[in-house]
This record gives C-alpha cells, sequence and structure tokens, in this order.
C-alpha cells in the first residue's frame, strides 16, 4: 500500500481554495476547518503527483479538467451522512399532517410534486416515495406523482440511480418496509422497482437559480442538513429560491438544527412539535 504523505497548506492557500468551494457551491469553510480540506486533500494531491497546493489550486481553477476535478474534490470533502427514514418524528408529521391536507388540495388535478433539494444518495426522496406509497395505496394508479432529488456530487447521484445500499442506510428502517420494498442481496439491500420508479435524479447546484426555474412549481420541499453548510448570504439566496419555486400552499422542510425565522419573510415556521416545517405567511392566514 502507497504512503500517503502529508502535504502542508498555507493559510493563503486556504483562503484561495475555500473561495473556490464557496463560488461553486456556496459551502463555507471557516478558518477552523483549514485541517479538514487540509487532510482530505493530501491523498489527491499525492495521486495527481502535486506536492503542494498552488499546484492543486491552479489545477482545479485553469487546468481543462476543473469541472471534473471539482466533482472528485467535493466528493471528498464532503461527508454523505444520511439514512432512510432519517428524523422519522418530523416524516410523521409530513405523513400524517401536512400529506393529507395537500392531497385533498390537489384532488382535482390528482398531481403532486416534491423537490428532494441536496438529496445525496437518495435515502430522502425514496423515503418519501415509500411514504407516498403506503399513504395512497391503490389510489396511487390515479395520481401523477413527480419526486426529483438532486444534488451536486455525481458520485452520491450514482449510488441513488443504482437503488442498492448498504446495512448503515437501513439502520432506521423497520423490518416492516424493509421486507416490502427491500430484496436483501447478501449485505446489501436493493430498492424495489415499484418505489425506484417513482424518482428521477439530477445534479443540481444550489446556486443555481435558474436551473431550478425550469423545473417549475413544486408541492413540497425538503432542504434538510444542507443550510448548516452555508453562510447567511447563501442561506438567503436559497431559502428565496425556494420560495419562487414553492406552490403557495406548499411547505417546505429544513433540518432539525437549521433556524431560517432571523433570515427571511417568505417563510413562517409552523407551530408542530417536530415539524421544522415552513409554509407561506399568506397562505397560514388565509387558513
Amino acid at each position: 500500500m502507497a504512503v500517503v504523505s502529508k502535504i502542508s497548506m498555507s493559510k493563503a492557500q486556504f483562503t484561495k481554495l475555500a473561495q473556490v468551494i464557496y463560488d461553486r457551491s456556496g459551502i463555507h469553510f471557516p478558518e477552523t476547518k483549514q485541517y479538514i480540506l487540509e487532510s482530505r486533500l493530501s491523498h489527491r494531491l499525492n495521486e495527481l503527483e502535486m506536492t503542494d497546493f498552488d499546484q492543486y489550486i491552479a489545477y482545479l481553477t485553469m487546468g481543462p479538467y476543473q469541472m471534473d476535478e471539482f466533482q472528485e474534490m467535493f466528493n471528498r470533502i464532503t461527508i454523505n451522512e444520511t439514512s432512510f427514514f432519517r428524523n422519522d418524528a418530523q416524516l410523521a408529521v409530513f405523513e400524517h399532517q401536512i400529506l393529507p391536507e395537500l392531497l385533498d388540495a390537489r384532488s382535482g388535478t390528482k398531481r403532486l410534486r416534491i423537490w428532494s433539494a441536496a438529496c445525496s444518495t437518495g435515502e430522502e426522496p425514496f423515503t418519501i416515495a415509500m411514504l407516498l406509497h403506503r399513504t395512497l395505496g391503490v389510489r396511487l394508479a390515479d395520481w401523477n406523482i413527480e419526486i426529483l432529488g438532486t444534488d451536486i456530487s455525481e458520485k452520491a447521484l450514482a449510488v441513488a440511480q443504482g437503488g442498492v445500499y448498504n446495512s448503515y442506510a437501513v439502520r432506521s428502517t423497520s423490518d416492516l418496509i424493509k421486507n416490502r420494498y427491500f430484496k436483501e442481496n447478501g449485505r446489501n439491500f436493493e430498492l424495489s422497482e415499484s418505489i425506484r420508479s417513482m424518482v428521477n435524479f439530477e445534479r443540481h447546484n444550489l446556486k443555481d437559480r435558474m436551473s431550478a426555474k425550469r423545473h417549475g412549481i413544486w408541492d413540497i420541499i425538503f432542504c434538510r442538513n444542507v443550510l448548516i453548510y452555508f453562510d447567511d448570504p447563501m442561506k438567503k439566496g436559497v431559502i428565496s429560491m425556494f420560495a419562487d419555486q414553492l406552490a403557495n400552499d406548499g411547505t417546505l422542510f429544513i433540518g432539525h438544527s437549521e433556524r431560517i425565522k432571523d433570515l427571511t419573510t417568505d417563510f413562517q415556521q409552523l407551530s408542530i412539535p417536530q415539524g421544522f416545517c415552513y409554509q407561506k405567511p399568506a397562505h397560514i392566514a388565509a387558513a
């Protein structure tokens, strides 16, 4: 096994690299996180036979493979920590309180659109698909259900599109769900085609408002445990984008450790315990 030599990163190099990451993804690395970039990218520099981070920054910003390399770098500096049925209390709010009202409101068109933004390896949108499958039952055939999972990482999306997960991904999943929607194959769990066919995946950068606009209006937007990686200007931009793309009676779900109250007037939090969900003030007032 090749020995990986640790390559030191100067403060100036960190500043340049952190700015590149921010400009392209919106993810903010404060100075206290310099060690993360240094430790996670030293191996990559060894692979490229580079001896310092100035060479790497030039390769990342000026070389013919800069976009491919950004993807490679992004996969190494981010941790796609997720699982099926993550934060089941919040999902219960979605399934038993928000979803029934929305299904009733859409009973005329029988069309429902859900966006899982920054979905990582796909566990979240597939979980949403299972909840809809369970809720609608035989009525599912009468509905036009659109679920889109997006992420900036092509590597994560490749896993999602494959639909095969290890036991750690289903650690929060009941045996009843696993038996109904998965096929156990050795140490892996293969998702059923009935659920896989309900979800489409696409690469999307949350800084790209035009791409988001192209998809039109959504009834539900999930963006959980992502805003914590952004600074306030980036958070405000993403929240504003969600407001533009969410139906007037739609609902935004964010992570339990995230707060947007002081960053926007576009959304108001619903007073539902464990919901961490937001709607537009005009709709709340009308309701």
